[in-house]
């Protein structure tokens, strides 16, 4: 089974079976300080082995019953992604020794350089072992020990990047649920949970959703056995500023409804709410860090279902706002979902900005693949904020288009509009769908369904539910500079 690692701060190395870690510069050049006998061994070893500290390699040495595990960082070792990445990789080749125990000396580090080396290690380490049986052994965990005085358990950066994790992990964790654990219920209650780090948390039933006018969201639930929910999460840490709103679609699972999706795959869709798990992991992170700043979540909680009662293709919905929606695919059902949270959100909070996320479209994976998320936004300086906080936090963003001849797609010739588009261009007009529920505040629509899960792992996002979305969003509002309305663009003609 996986491994996981328990990290602590120490003055001097533990006793005993412990590999020591010793960062290696271009050209071999050591940077620990180190006693000469065992710096000439590991000069030796790497000349024999031509080790050069290139970036991304590694080099595990033994000599009398010492080991040392030898990590390159070429050039210099940078914050965020490379340090981050080498801690990755640090725990990895530490889970394959034989103690799994490891000491990190004095590197005389910057001491963020040194917190995202600990945070890539503890990001690699999270894996999901709710339903094995047999339970992974505590003595089997990686332990790793820091030493120096650059960082310890006390420190404001350690403290963030826990916090930060704790949120990654949350999202992971939701989004590896199966469906018959996670239903909408259950999902509010993980939500609920989060009044634990001051987080105000209101769950709207059924009933209050049906006095409130939302006959889109409600009529995707209508097919299935357990009830609909809209959770608020609201973290006011910013007096008396208007909030940044994140709003997140959360299909427990997704059959397609009556538009029945295929059998092979259909067990993926337990990951339809993976906008919701990204939303509600970064408000587990912003509360975790005491952010100093107001930010509402909202996520709408439903499962798709196809029987008797289930929403027809065909039916015309009412949605919050009042507009009609022709219902051509049972299986678009998402945007219903958003089309009500987004409304609600702006009218009642009345946000600086709103940014939603969803696993929206196969179309977006059909563009961009898995290595972006689809970015549509009505704001050029939202959007240029998101793709600069997802550069710097390795969950990279791509805009992509909107505008009035894909926004047309959308005519219903006896609703307001349809809930699909062409054959053609499905995410974008899935986007353009959105805006029609969205007023004069500054917007942005990540259409996230290539980047929720992954069937391979990276140096610190394992195999399966990624958390994509959390260190995205709380950088985004960590380096918030505000938009303008006047830089509002691709609204619908209609």
């Amino acid at each position: 089974m996986p491994v996981k690692l328990q990290l602590s701060f120490a003055k001097t190395a533990p006793k005993g079976d412990v590999t020591t870690i010793c960062l290696i510069g271009k050209n071999g050049d050591i940077i620990p300080h180190l006693e000469k006998d065992v710096a000439a061994f590991l000069i030796a070893a790497m000349a024999t082995a031509q080790f050069t500290g290139k970036a991304g390699k590694s080099l595990m040495l033994y000599n009398d019953k010492q080991s040392y595990l030898l990590l390159g960082t070429g050039d210099k070792l940078a914050p965020g992604k490379e340090a981050e990445t080498l801690g990755g990789k640090l725990f990895s080749a530490l889970g394959r020794t034989a103690s799994k125990r490891g000491w990190f000396p004095d590197h005389k580090l910057d001491a963020t350089v040194l917190a995202d080396i600990m945070f890539g290690a503890n990001l690699a380490s999270h894996y999901f072992e709710s339903y094995f049986t047999e339970k992974n052994d505590e003595n089997n965990s990686v332990r790793l020990v820091v030493g120096g005085n650059a960082l310890d358990e006390n420190s404001l950066l350690f403290q963030e990047r826990q916090a930060l994790a704790n949120g990654v992990f949350m999202a992971r964790d939701l989004v590896f649920e199966p469906a018959n654990k996670l239903y909408p219920a259950e999902f509010a209650a993980r939500c609920s949970a989060l009044s634990a780090l001051g987080v105000e948390v209101e769950v709207l039933d059924e009933v209050a959703m049906k006095k409130l006018g939302m006959g889109a969201l409600l009529g995707v639930g209508q097919g299935s056995r357990r009830d609909s929910f809209l959770v608020v999460m609201n973290w006011k840490g910013g007096g008396d500023e208007a909030p940044f709103a994140l709003v997140g679609k959360g299909v427990t699972f997704d059959t397609g409804g009556i538009s029945l999706k295929p059998a092979k795959g259909m067990e993926d869709m337990k990951w339809d709410m993976g906008g919701a798990a990204a939303v509600t992991g970064a408000m587990c992170a912003i509360a975790g860090r005491k952010l100093a700043k107001n930010v509402v979540g909202v996520v709408g909680l439903v499962e798709n279902m196809p029987d008797g009662n289930a929403q027809r293709p065909g039916d015309v919905v009412t949605s919050m706002s009042g507009k009609t929606i022709e219902v051509i695919n049972t299986d678009a059902e998402g945007r219903l979902v958003l089309a009500d949270a987004l409304h609600y959100t702006e009218t009642r909070f009345k946000p600086q900005a709103m940014v939603n996320l969803a696993t929206l479209t196969g179309a977006i994976i059909a563009s961009l693949g898995r290595e972006y998320g689809g970015l549509f936004a009505n704001n050029d300086d939202l959007a240029n904020q998101l793709v600069s906080a997802g550069e710097a936090t390795s969950e990279p963003l791509w805009k992509m288009p909107m505008g009035p001849a894909y926004d047309r797609m959308l005519k219903s010739h006896i609703a307001d509009m349809k809930n699909i588009g062409g054959p053609y261009g499905g995410a974008i007009t899935a986007a353009c769908f959105l805006a029609r529920f969205v007023e004069a505040t500054p917007w942005a629509h990540l259409d996230i369904a290539g980047k929720a899960w992954s069937d391979s792992a990276t140096a610190t996002v394992p195999k399966g539910g990624t958390g994509y979305g959390v260190r995205l969003l709380n950088r985004l509002i960590d380096d918030w500079q505000g938009a303008q309305i006047s830089a509002v663009t691709d609204k619908p003609d209609s």
